[in-house]
């Protein structure tokens, strides 16, 4: 027996042994997509979204669960789901929602404002509600009113123009999830289960264990009745367990799985030689889709010698991007040129920064980086190290232990400042370490990040993240990991200044681009944090049975199946011929 079917047959019996007892009502599998599960469902039977440790990534809110918005990552647009607009005031400080007519929860109740107004107004009246999303609502709104069945007005705390994007537009994994008003009412919003749960969206519960979730089609979806849209083409999906890389490769090579989780460069060029039918977002290096976490070295502005911004510069200089690029991620992504993510709806502000010269050249400049070392008072030791009044320039990298991605990454940076002079060192930490006591409080003099996550359609998300508004002292937890480079003084306060105004103006501003440019020349001068590359998913698609899935050519939007934005996938599956 060959290798390749020995393989192919272990394959399909782990999926068998994974999907465990058949469901009650067979469904055929060119009639099915399974989707790649990263993570025990903790309790199959809890579906309580508003209270920590409850997942909804098994399916919920991919397939009942539907979005109000859908922001679309290339165009920067809010595509309407459950909602046709939302309109604000001239300050933002109101803003008003308008339902879509004729949407139906799948017991056939009428999805409408009073949903809206007793799900957001649950959430403000209960702390115990912990889910980001609920946090959120709780802190911008002040009150939520029915205007009529369809209209729904929200008063904020504060104006803020991102308010719909923000809280219903998908801009990131989730939203802020409407819950039927006839189904919770009169439960203790802290402790109900809503098993089992329903929702609007075109499939509803069938089943899930600890390894699975089954959800079937609702013939009856209103989307369908109305003629929002037409019936999507699978009759079954699952989310299956896979628990880990090799069992991916294993279930896309048996035709046992439609798209998984993220896979290394090698493992996904074995998978496409035996089963040419995977696919991924490029056709080609890079392979891989950007994730939103853009990768990057930050910086402890208050540790000398990197309190001095030039040093930083000359950090900054020495990294080779192309080098981590190449090595570090065998090819599978590209080099940043700033602190965005490298999306199309965010091509008008990075053009704008690398126009003005802020941008970041994609690789390193030894020699201008040690004129610069050297006008700090450094010379030269015999070592090859720089040294100043008998100590060598040094620095230790923490870095985050979970991933070789990451350590590949600072190994890499490690190396390239020891070639130019410094004694770099990476120092790895486990995961709770790194991110419960090293970067919140500063212990650390660099360390690997994407603190800059967050703005994906407009900059001022990722760039309010390093205002001055969240400097603190060195052992004080930074607020939201914003501004762990402890970044101060006249550039941070100039940058500070821009950006806060940057806030308070409409999202599709045309003087936004111009000011992103002026604010990131104080972030480029001083270099709190150095953008290093994008960050990258390499998700295998399989087209044996199911076509249509988004790719870099088809790019409706992007691939990330365990967000909410995920409705519009399954919509655009069509059953491969």
């Amino acid at each position: 027996m060959k290798p390749t079917t020995r393989l192919l047959l272990s394959s399909a019996a782990m999926a068998l042994a994974l999907t465990g007892m058949a469901p009650a009502q067979e469904v055929a599998r060119e009639d099915t997509v399974i989707f790649d599960l990263d993570r025990t469902i903790r309790d199959p039977e809890n579906f309580n979204w508003f209270t920590s440790g409850t997942k909804r990534q098994h399916g919920a809110h991919q397939a009942m669960w539907e979005p109000l918005f859908i922001l679309n990552y290339e165009t920067g647009e809010m595509d309407p789901w459950l909602a046709t607009a939302m309109e604000p005031n001239e300050d933002f400080s109101e803003w008003t929602l308008s339902l879509r007519e004729g949407v139906e929860w799948s017991d056939g109740e009428a999805f409408n404002a009073d949903d809206v107004v007793f799900t957001v107004g649950m959430v403000l009246e209960n702390e115990e509600l912990s889910e980001r999303e609920a946090a959120t609502m709780r802190a911008q709104v002040a009150t939520v009113e029915k205007i009529d069945d369809l209209t729904v007005r929200f008063t904020l705390n504060s104006p803020n123009p991102r308010f719909h994007v923000e809280n219903f537009g998908v801009r990131i994994f989730g939203s802020f999830l409407i819950m039927p008003e006839h189904v919770w009412a009169g439960e203790d919003p802290a402790t109900f289960a809503f098993y089992p749960p329903i929702g609007t969206g075109p499939y509803t519960y069938s089943s899930a264990d600890t390894n699975r979730a089954i959800w079937d089609r609702n013939d009856n979806w209103w989307g369908a009745a109305t003629g929002f849209m037409d019936l999507p083409e699978p009759a079954r999906l699952i989310w299956l367990e896979t628990g880990g890389e090799e069992s991916r490769a294993q279930l896309m090579l048996a035709n046992q799985m439609d798209i998984a989780h993220s896979v290394s460069i090698g493992t996904f060029e074995a998978i496409q030689a035996q089963n040419p039918n995977v696919i991924s977002w490029h056709d080609g290096y890079p392979f891989a889709w950007p994730d939103p976490c853009a990768r990057q070295l930050e910086i402890n502005t208050t540790v000398a010698p990197w309190d001095d911004p030039a040093m930083r510069r000359a950090v900054g200089l020495i990294i080779d991007r192309t080098q981590i690029v190449n090595i570090a991620y065998e090819g599978t992504t590209v080099p940043s040129s700033t602190m965005f993510a490298e999306y199309g709806s965010m091509r008008p502000f990075i053009d704008a920064v690398v126009a003005a010269g802020h941008g970041l050249p994609a690789t390193g400049d030894a020699e201008a980086a040690q004129a610069l070392i050297e006008a700090a008072g450094y010379t030269m030791g015999s070592d090859g190290i720089y040294e100043r009044d008998g100590e060598d320039l040094a620095v230790s990298i923490h870095v985050n232990s979970a991933s070789t991605e990451y350590t590949r990454t600072i190994d890499m940076v490690v190396e390239q400042l020891n070639r130019a002079g410094i004694n770099a060192r990476s120092v790895p930490v486990e995961n709770g370490v790194f991110w419960g006591e090293v970067l919140p409080f500063g212990a650390f003099e660099m360390s690997y990040s994407w603190l800059s996550c967050g703005s994906v359609n407009e900059p001022w998300t990722s760039m309010s993240r390093y205002t001055t508004a969240s400097v603190v002292p060195v052992g004080e937890r930074s607020p939201g990991f914003n501004n762990t480079a402890r970044w101060d003084g006249d550039a941070a306060a100039a940058y500070t200044a821009i950006v806060d105004e940057m806030g308070t103006m409409a999202l599709d501003d045309p003087a936004l681009p111009g000011m992103v440019a002026e604010a990131y020349g104080h972030l480029a001068g001083e270099l709190p944090f150095i953008p290093l590359v994008q960050a990258a998913k390499l998700i295998p698609m399989n087209t044996t049975y199911w076509t249509g899935w988004p790719t870099a050519e088809n790019n409706y939007n992007h691939p990330a199946f365990w967000w909410n934005h995920t409705h519009q996938i399954i919509h655009n599956l069509e059953r491969a011929e």
